[in-house]
């Protein structure tokens, strides 16, 4: 059976408000974080991920941070790319939309050469990423207020 959805990167404006308002639903009225912290410079050079239902209604949204935008979330490493903004709508959540914008982050990783992934998890949510090979390392930290841990896949 074919997916009801399909995974894609963002290309245009269109795609980008896409993404956009899936993270306000989620991170900002579901999880109550400051709109002003949500959106960042890093978001102009991200990669973005979406995924859109057949009907064209955004599912959900990630991004990929390379370079020198991710060097302070992976200690410099610039093989290492920066997982993170992984937002999945309410109405989507267990339909595996989640692992397939993971897997399409990393899909753009390996594409810029990078040879392993970070992020950062809120802990609620680590058995989800363990379960895509994830593994974490570092003491728990508050990121907007939310619990989280640092987290590790090689590509």
């Amino acid at each position: 059976m074919r997916a009801p959805y399909t995974v894609r990167i963002a290309e245009d404006l269109t795609d980008r408000a896409a993404c956009f308002a899936v993270r306000k639903q989620v991170f900002v009225v579901e999880q109550g974080v400051a709109e002003d912290i949500e959106y960042d410079a890093h978001d102009a050079v991200a990669v973005h991920v979406l995924a859109v239902r057949e009907d064209g209604v955004p599912l959900g949204t990630g991004r990929l941070l390379h370079g020198e935008a991710a060097a302070a979330k992976t200690g410099g490493d610039a093989s290492v790319g920066s997982l993170g903004r992984l937002a999945v709508s309410r109405e989507a959540r267990g339909l595996g939309v989640g692992a397939a914008l993971v897997r399409a982050i990393e899909d753009a990783a390996r594409a810029r050469g990078l040879t392993a992934v970070d992020l950062h998890a809120q802990t609620h949510a680590l058995g989800f990423y363990e379960r895509l090979g994830y593994a974490a390392y570092g003491p728990e930290f508050p990121d907007a207020g939310i619990p989280h841990r640092a987290m590790r896949r090689a590509l």
